[in-house]
């Protein structure tokens, strides 16, 4: 018989860089063509906005609301080693990066042995000259993460038997490595620079659905039509299910949620400035005392409404705690409004 843990953390890419960086999507928004005029006025904003604004553009509060984040990856990251896991699978979504307008599958499974990422190219990509992050590393800096083939295959196999078809991949379709939401689980569990040692099994769920062709620019999302995601039940159920095979597997495993929940520029009745915290609040507490209930009934349309798409991949880890009658043994919920979305932390042990 196989031995599970859960967690769960964000992928957010400010948790990498200093402070000069960690507003860069803020003002993307603000710099919006047809953005509202009147919300350029840090005054115009709601009361934790102009809070985390403060007198100085948001840095004391970007200082705190990075060493909250680090704090919970250190907590997680120690929860995993006292766990000792022959390997993690990490439910993550795809943001048009392997999979764009030739196949989206509303679940799929990664079998490659390996894959070299480059976490830290995003802000080259955007123009940033020397962009510096946390870590010390060069913008190029490339890490080696190591795939459970055997354990993806079981695991796939054994969904097909119950009922969840599941696609998978020996190679990559529109990249040369894994997304961000897989790639920078290693590099952020690894914060303090004493390795990952452990495979993972990655596991995309396509949680932005409608969304998905926004990230690829105006012109393909003028072009093409976004379909749905799969529904917050499906997700539960194949969670559920995803338990039961690992339970009954010869590994130890940590299933890992990897995601933010609301993000601002995916929140339309905020003017895409900030992200629904109320809405995560209500999801944070229901997590934090099991209350399963309120997972399992969770709707698509509320999902997307609040601008939570990627909690889908929670969705998938509630499902599997419920199934396993875990309840959180560590919670954390880091609340901002001016850094595009709350954080959350978890474990399961």
């Amino acid at each position: 018989m196989g031995e599970v843990m859960g967690a769960g953390i964000t992928h957010y890419p400010g948790t990498l860089y200093p402070d000069e960086f960690i507003l860069a999507t803020l003002w993307r928004t603000l710099r919006r063509p047809g953005f509202p005029e009147h919300l350029k006025d840090p005054s115009a904003w709601p009361e934790l906005m102009r809070q985390e604004w403060g007198n100085d553009e948001g840095h004391t509060a970007a200082q705190a609301h990075r060493k909250a984040l680090k704090d919970d990856l250190l907590r997680v990251r120690k929860e995993i080693d006292e766990f000792k896991p022959d390997l993690v699978m990490i439910w993550g979504d795809d943001q048009y990066e392997n999979f764009r307008e030739d196949l989206i599958p509303p679940f799929a499974i990664y079998l490659m042995e390996e894959s070299d990422v480059h976490p830290f190219t995003s802000m080259a990509n955007r123009g940033v000259e020397n962009p510096k992050n946390v870590r010390g590393e060069g913008p190029d800096a490339t890490f080696n993460i190591k795939v459970h083939t055997e354990a993806g295959k079981y695991l796939l196999t054994h969904l097909l038997d119950e009922r969840f078809d599941v696609s998978y991949a020996y190679k990559f379709r529109h990249m040369d490595e894994l997304g961000h939401a897989f790639s920078r689980v290693p590099v952020y569990l690894d914060y303090d620079k004493v390795g990952f040692p452990y495979p993972i099994v990655p596991l995309q769920v396509n949680c932005y659905g409608r969304n998905v062709f926004t990230q690829g620019g105006p012109t393909v999302q003028d072009k093409y039509e976004g379909m749905p995601s799969p529904s917050p039940a499906r997700c539960f159920a194949m969670g559920r299910a995803i338990a039961r095979v690992f339970k009954a597997s010869p590994w130890r495993v940590c299933l890992l949620a990897s995601s933010s929940w609301s993000h601002a520029f995916l929140t339309p009745k905020h003017d895409y400035l900030y992200p629904d915290s109320e809405a995560d609040r209500r999801l944070f507490n229901a997590l934090r005392d099991g209350d399963f209930d309120l997972w399992s009934k969770l709707t698509l349309e509320e999902i997307e409404y609040n601008g939570q798409p990627e909690v889908l991949n929670w969705v998938c880890l509630a499902g599997a705690m419920f199934e396993l009658n875990m309840k959180p043994s560590y919670t954390n919920f880091v609340e901002s409004h001016l850094f595009n979305s709350s954080k959350t932390a978890a474990v399961y042990r």
